[in-house]
């Protein structure tokens, strides 16, 4: 490449363009702009020569027109060793352009604000800003694209060095770094235009989603896979992708994972409520009056389990459930004893109070205090909006190979004034409160999910398995004595008779299922003479 005499220079964000601008006149550049760049610019005594001067055609139509003409993009997309391309310029007056500094109309700004009009979301929709970017970017082997101010002190350092030229590895990397630019900008306009110009239910044809690439992870799920945190522009919620960590260290694939998990689950409750992950799995899970009340009752029910746990809480921490994160004292003290003595599973050994991560909607100083001394690595994650209700409007995107799979996220729950009563036992009011938390944790759990409640924390959880009565059996397990007279609730319906005499067998003395079996007269009949009360709620929460 050839040293840089001309730029074309058409910015939105004008941060830093004035003092970059300047430094590229000093290297004897001549700088092309319009409107208010070139307004800038002029008032801060920087040479510069109007676009339309330079093409001897107007601005016109408000602007829309006025970079989109011939003298603009045959000086963009001539190449330079090209005899014919070099004679057709000349012919024809064209000069050539080494440089283009372009960043976008504003448009994912715009439609963000409150009370956006289409109309002045359309004006936002730039036209002449890309149409430039993807010339230069093409022509990389001859023209310099600086697609946004993160750039402006390296270009400069690198034509200082250069004696005024950029190399080809920046000008590859400039260019790939705009049409990633012009990808999303074109994601954010289609997926706003879909929004208000259908309203037929169902899915779009195409699905453009915007990532941004936030940082590299040290591995994926296992050490020998890479991996990469990307966030999703267009995600009506920040998610654990937008939240703020204030301590610990970097988040690997699997806890980005886990505290997703804890999220989704902590937040589907109105009551202070505490979430322990494990594996994506809800391994104990409470609420309570109080916070430290819900984190006891949540690690109570399977403290096994808990070591190197991720936890999530829908409410401020405050010191009184700090206190008893990470504290060992804490384990032996209380947790111990409250669950040799409640499960009777005395046999089993109780690790150490260790925690992998945290996230809730904020943290009491002295809270922030207390965790931050106890463990130099715990992750602490700070998500203020911790559950927006426009979280409904985001899709559920799992890749598989080749495609991609679309959903509605499962936000839903059955009241119980859509449950159907089906067994001769009617449920108590205390066995249906229970039934509610029981029937939210089990949407979070890997099907074939079965969890055990006692009033309003889980003792026992089955995930996970290809057979519910095998998930049955775990849950039970996991409780001990707790399952006498507990809730049991199960993700999806019981197709026959032995997943109910199951479900029996743990002890429990209420049941909470979606039906929808071709036996359903076969499992209600068993429920029956077992003595048990059993609601159906019609709604299946399968979670692969």
């Amino acid at each position: 490449m050839a040293r840089i005499r001309r730029a074309l220079v058409s910015v939105s964000d004008k941060s830093g363009i004035v003092d970059f601008c300047r430094a590229l006149t000093e290297m004897d550049v001549q700088l092309l702009s319009t409107g208010g760049t070139m307004r800038a610019l002029a008032e801060a005594g920087v040479p510069v020569t109007a676009v339309d001067e330079y093409t001897g055609f107007p601005e016109m139509m408000d602007g829309r027109v006025k970079t989109l003409h011939p003298k603009i993009h045959g000086g963009l997309l001539a190449l330079r060793d090209n005899a014919e391309h070099m004679a057709q310029a000349e012919q024809n007056g064209v000069e050539m352009i080494d440089m283009v500094v372009v960043n976008l109309y504003p448009f994912e700004a715009t439609i963000a604000q409150e009370g956006a009009t289409l109309e002045e979301a359309v004006e936002q929709i730039d036209i002449g800003g890309p149409s430039m970017v993807r010339s230069a970017a093409k022509n990389f082997r001859d023209v310099t694209i600086v697609p946004g101010p993160q750039y402006y002190d390296r270009v400069l350092a690198e034509m200082r060095a250069h004696d005024g030229e950029t190399t080809l590895e920046t000008r590859r990397e400039l260019a790939l770094a705009a049409f990633e630019m012009t990808c999303r900008y074109d994601a954010a306009i289609s997926s706003y235009l879909r929004e208000q110009f259908t309203d037929e239910p169902g899915f779009p044809t195409v699905i453009a989603p915007g990532l941004r690439k936030v940082t590299d992870l040290r591995y994926g799920e296992n050490p020998h896979q890479s991996a990469a945190l990307y966030q999703d522009l267009g995600a009506h919620e920040p998610g654990v992708a937008g939240a703020q960590q204030l301590h610990g260290r970097e988040l690997s694939f699997n806890n980005y994972l886990d505290l997703t998990a804890a999220l989704e689950s902590a937040r589907d409750f109105e009551e202070p409520t505490a979430i322990i992950i494990k594996h994506l799995n809800p391994c104990g899970a409470a609420s309570a009056q109080t916070l430290a009340q819900a984190f006891e009752d949540a690690y109570t029910a399977d403290p096994v389990s808990a070591f190197g746990s991720v936890l999530g809480f829908n409410r401020v921490v405050d010191v009184a459930t700090a206190e008893c994160i990470f504290s060992n004292d804490w384990l032996e003290e209380v947790i111990k004893p409250r669950f040799y003595a409640e499960s009777g599973l005395t046999d089993l050994t109780i690790i150490g109070a260790f925690v992998e991560a945290i996230i809730a909607p904020g943290y009491e100083p002295e809270a922030l205090e207390i965790l931050k001394k106890r463990s130099k690595n715990i992750r602490l994650m700070l998500l203020e909006d911790f559950a927006p209700e426009s979280r409904r409007q985001d899709l559920d995107m799992r890749s598989i190979p080749g495609g991609m799979l679309v959903q509605n996220r499962d936000y839903e729950a059955v009241a119980p004034a859509g449950w159907q009563i089906v067994t001769q036992v009617k449920p108590t009011d205390e066995q249906i409160r229970s039934m509610v938390f029981a029937d939210r944790i089990a949407k979070h759990v890997k099907s074939n999910a079965i969890v055990l409640v006692q009033g309003t924390h889980v003792v026992g959880c089955g995930a996970g398995q290809m057979s519910r009565v095998d998930s049955s059996i775990i849950a039970a397990r996991k409780a001990g004595k707790r399952a006498q007279g507990a809730v049991l609730a199960s993700d999806a319906m019981f197709p026959a008779r032995d997943g109910l005499d199951a479900a029996a067998a743990t002890g429990c003395a209420a049941i909470i299922q979606p039906g929808g079996s071709r036996r359903d007269d076969e499992v209600i009949a068993a429920a029956d003479e077992h003595g048990i009360a059993m609601v159906m709620t019609g709604m299946r929460h399968f979670w692969h």
